[in-house]
């Protein structure tokens, strides 16, 4: 209907994720009307971020430096370590000014389903991370989503790190602020009522 030129742009924008036919016919409209060099400058920040970023060797967050600026802040507090599922978890954190640890980011949660086990996730490079350290005393805060493939990969942790005489400890789940208890499910009720903290 379009041409051949407009209809590869709308089909190579609807394979991004969150993005159906509809809003990809919108950004494809939007990207053509744009100003030459506005368009330009869109196509090569793409480029340049597929080209220069990379994971950072320490955390496996995405970065283009390395070590990225979290790791080689020398503030943090290395013996603290959150594990995240991806870097929008690191990023949402971060947001909140109140952890001044370090992060590893998993990339992924245990799928068997979906074919995602341990080889496919960044365990291999925290247990390496740890073990180049054996004489600090670590915590590890899972920051892991509380669905089943999240407690199936926090389980999976714990054990994993164990061994090593690491402290392993767990973010609380509960009532999210503005939240009615009325709505909220048992499992999260329940959890809301362990993680209880005295005021």
């Amino acid at each position: 209907m379009y041409g051949e030129t407009i209809a590869k742009l709308i089909e190579e924008l609807a394979r991004l994720p969150g993005i159906g036919g509809k809003s990809a016919q919108r950004l494809a409209f939007h990207i053509v009307k744009m100003p030459k060099i506005q368009a330009e400058t869109l196509a090569n920040s793409i480029i340049n971020a597929v080209n220069n970023v990379k994971f950072c060797s320490i955390c496996c967050n995405i970065t283009d430096v390395d070590p990225c600026v979290v790791c080689s802040n020398p503030k943090r507090d290395s013996q603290t370590i959150m594990l995240v599922e991806d870097p929008r978890d690191m990023a949402a954190y971060e947001r909140t000014n109140e952890f001044f640890g370090l992060y590893h980011v998993l990339h992924g949660v245990l799928s068997p389903m979906n074919g995602i086990g341990p080889n496919e996730l960044k365990f291999a490079e925290l247990l390496k991370r740890l073990q180049n350290n054996p004489n600090v005393e670590y915590e590890i805060i899972l920051a892991i989503s509380p669905s089943v493939e999240g407690e199936a990969t926090a389980m999976y942790t714990s054990k994993l790190l164990r061994p090593l005489g690491v402290k392993v400890t767990r973010i609380a789940h509960g009532i999210p602020v503005g939240g009615s208890l009325e709505h909220t499910d048992e499992v999260t009720l329940a959890r809301a009522l362990k993680g209880r903290v005295e005021i």
